[in-house]
């Protein structure tokens, strides 16, 4: 039991700070028009997820703390998803009206979801730095329901965020706090890109 219990603490710890991903998870649940409309982005945030934690598992932690080109390659790429999703995100329209055409269609969800969670830098160097690390001191049974434990969290995690987003929804809340709620969720992405940049440019100079 510990190798989960240590799994479930070390994968809360690493998910339940506001981020990016949690935040366009969240946004899903409020702004698509059904909650079942919602599950593209989250299945796809969590399959990432868990392609990432098993990868760690499987030792690209090692390849990614190795080599300084590949993490400046994460970043650069990083940084520009985040700076046009902001964008697509200021621009929508985010109100509880929402009908299927103004809504984020499925393919926006994935691909959006995907680049908040595959590039995501911040979140990709954690998940494979601490996650990969972590399962260093344990084999066989042991690092498999280590990591079985950290995917179950994500998960879990992904469906809570899009449930809450549609139950606020439905308090019937003033249209313009949804639109609100969609200019904030974009500055803090472009602010997240824009500190990113900062600590490239501070590592160069």
């Amino acid at each position: 039991m510990e190798p989960v219990f240590h799994g479930i603490i070390l994968a809360l710890g690493l998910i339940l700070p506001l981020g990016v991903q949690n935040v366009f998870v969240f946004s899903q649940g409020i702004t698509q028009p059904k909650l079942i409309k919602a599950f593209p982005a989250m299945i796809a945030a969590a399959v990432c997820d868990t392609v990432l934690i098993v990868l760690s598992v499987m030792g690209l932690s090692l390849a990614v703390m190795q080599y300084e080109w590949l993490r400046l390659m994460l970043l650069i790429g990083g940084i520009i998803f985040l700076l046009y999703m902001g964008t697509m995100i200021w621009s929508s329209n985010a109100v509880t009206g929402l009908d299927d055409k103004e809504a984020l269609p499925l393919k926006k969800q994935i691909l959006f979801a995907c680049s908040v969670s595959i590039l995501n830098p911040h979140a990709l160097l954690d998940t494979v730095g601490v996650i990969g690390t972590s399962a260093v001191q344990y084999s066989g049974q042991a690092q498999v329901s280590f990591m079985l434990a950290c995917i179950a969290v994500s998960w879990l995690w992904f469906l809570g965020l899009i449930v809450t987003g549609a139950a606020f929804k439905k308090m019937h809340l003033p249209d313009s706090v949804f639109v609100l709620f969609n200019k904030c969720s974009a500055v803090f992405i472009w602010g997240t890109a824009v500190y990113l940049l900062v600590s490239i440019w501070s590592k160069q100079i």
